[in-house]
């Protein structure tokens, strides 16, 4: 794909559903000043389009094949600084707003908002501020007022699990076995192994069994 010279402020869209990239692209091309200069499915395609065309804003999704948005956003930051990223995912903004903002995305907007407020967001991030929903802004306050230092600790168990340690057990709760987790996420079976550890001793469980159980159980925290 080439680069079409414009004077429109180019978005790059990565997101694994084509109906939702089409979807998008229809809406943000009503702009008139904005355009979608590119479309891709996974993390290694969003990386080299963004090389290729150097959109101006990457809007992402936080479930992609080849890894995740949280780590695609980690990258692009570090590759790419100038280029404005958006969360756009149907996952719970509760427990990945504030993990995308701090990776260096510039907002989060769910996939259930009107397009009024997705537009909002898009137009919110390129003027420079960040953008996350009233819901977030007053619990991260809420967080704030309370004087902790890490909000990890006022948060539900799941909450509290990092990035990487969140990426594994979704995948345990889709049925991914341990092999397969350390294949996709590019690491050892052992460094899965020792996540899984962790995660058991932060949820307060004993077994990998029931580690398996409360995956699938909280699956609906990860769609």
């Amino acid at each position: 794909m080439s680069v079409v010279k414009d004077a429109k402020t180019r978005v790059l869209l990565v997101d694994d559903h084509p109906m939702i990239r089409q979807g998008l692209a229809a809406l943000i091309n009503e702009e008139p000043n904005l355009m979608v200069c590119g479309e891709a499915g996974s993390r290694r395609q969003g990386l080299e389009l963004i090389a290729a065309l150097q959109p101006n804003l990457a809007i992402v999704d936080i479930s992609l094949d080849e890894g995740d948005g949280i780590e695609l956003i980690k990258e692009v930051r570090a590759r790419y600084p100038h280029v404005l990223l958006l969360v756009l995912s149907m996952h719970d903004e509760g427990v990945y707003a504030e993990r995308a903002v701090r990776a260096g995305a510039g907002g989060y907007v769910m996939k259930a908002e009107a397009a009024e407020t997705v537009m909002a967001a898009i137009h919110c991030v390129l003027s420079g501020k960040i953008y996350i929903s009233a819901k977030v802004t007053d619990q991260l306050l809420r967080w704030v007022g309370s004087g902790r230092k890490d909000t990890r600790s006022s948060k539900s168990p799941v909450e509290r699990l990092t990035d990487r340690e969140l990426q594994i057990f979704q995948l345990l709760g889709e049925g991914v076995r341990v092999r397969e987790i350390a294949t996709q996420l590019y690491i050892s079976t052992k460094t899965v192994e020792s996540h899984r550890v962790n995660i058991k001793e932060k949820l307060g469980l004993q077994t990998s069994a029931e580690l398996l159980r409360y995956a699938i159980q909280n699956s609906h925290i990860n769609r």
